[in-house]
């Protein structure tokens, strides 16, 4: 997804950006189908019954913070492409901005901590750390949660601090918007917002990747285990192995390639209003429809919903 940190040029859009607008919108609407079945199976279990698996608890949080993230975006894109000049620390910019940074922390964080706790719950080690957690996992998923609301609002000030100290600069020098990309305004992106971006996209990253690494090796390593017993590959064993395997790898996938894309968007490679952004918002959305399908499709539960 799009940073609010990036400022737009002079030039309107690029008429041939309509197709990929189109197709971005399609996209949206897959994205919003998938993680609205996953908010609707999960969600209203949790109402009716009072009470849901913890792992559904961190897969229904998750739903719920890419589904208003994706209406953010959406909005964000449909206002720059109706106003390509517009200096991107307005007023309505920066109260996209600031649900823009709540629920994409939201979303990493989510994603942070379902892959924990899937490592901890079906991964093999014999670590005593390891072990218990392995006890104690299902009692910290409230505090996951909480966790990550605590650090999303943090995080949201930061920015939110940042985006309206860059406005009032803006107000103060009565710059153009289109004059902005060489002084102050750009520099203080450069050395101030971008690296605290940075930080607070890393951290989650780190212990998404770790987590989902010891994960992979465990399953890998039980998966080749059971390939090469007497039932082999055609075991219904085997097999649920290796759904499980290409389901962790294709989240893996997902998550870090939405991190790069937030790291080179912020970076400012992708200027507003220009046809190479919207591809590579086209690009983002791709994956971020993809992987609900993929939830959905491995999921007993949420399967039945297809």
């Amino acid at each position: 997804m799009s940073g609010g940190d990036m400022v737009p040029g002079p030039q309107l859009v690029d008429k041939t950006a309509l197709v990929c607008i189109i197709i971005l919108f399609l996209l949206f609407l897959v994205a919003l189908v998938g993680n609205g079945l996953i908010i609707m199976a999960l969600g209203s279990e949790w109402l009716l019954q009072r009470t849901l698996l913890p792992c559904d608890k961190l897969l229904v949080s998750l739903g719920a913070s890419r589904f208003c993230l994706q209406w953010v975006v959406i909005s964000k894109n449909i206002y720059i492409f109706l106003n390509p000049t517009a200096f991107p620390y307005n007023p309505v910019f920066q109260l996209l901005a600031v649900q823009w940074d709540f629920w994409n922390s939201a979303t990493l964080w989510f994603s942070t901590w379902l892959s924990v706790f899937y490592c901890v719950k079906i991964a093999t080690f014999t670590h005593p750390v390891f072990l218990w957690l392995k006890r104690n996992v299902s009692g910290l998923v409230p505090w996951m949660l909480l966790s990550s609301l605590g650090f999303s609002t943090f995080t949201t000030v930061l920015f939110f601090i940042g985006n309206h100290r860059m406005y009032q600069n803006y107000l103060k020098k009565g710059l153009q918007p289109w004059n902005v990309t060489r002084n102050a305004v750009r520099t203080y992106e450069r050395f101030c917002l971008f690296p605290l971006r940075i930080v607070t996209w890393t951290v989650p990253t780190v212990i998404f990747i770790v987590g989902t690494v010891l994960l992979i090796t465990s399953l890998g390593r039980h998966t080749k285990k059971v390939f090469f017993s007497i039932s082999g590959f055609h075991s219904s064993s085997a097999q649920a192995h290796i759904k499980a395997l290409l389901a962790f790898i294709s989240f893996a996938i997902f998550f870090t390639s939405s991190f790069l894309s937030l790291v080179l968007t912020a970076s400012g490679m992708f200027p507003f209003g220009e046809f190479r952004f919207w591809i590579w918002q086209t690009v983002i959305y791709l994956g971020t429809a993809i992987h609900p399908l993929i939830l959905l499709l491995s999921n007993r539960r949420l399967r039945a919903l297809l």
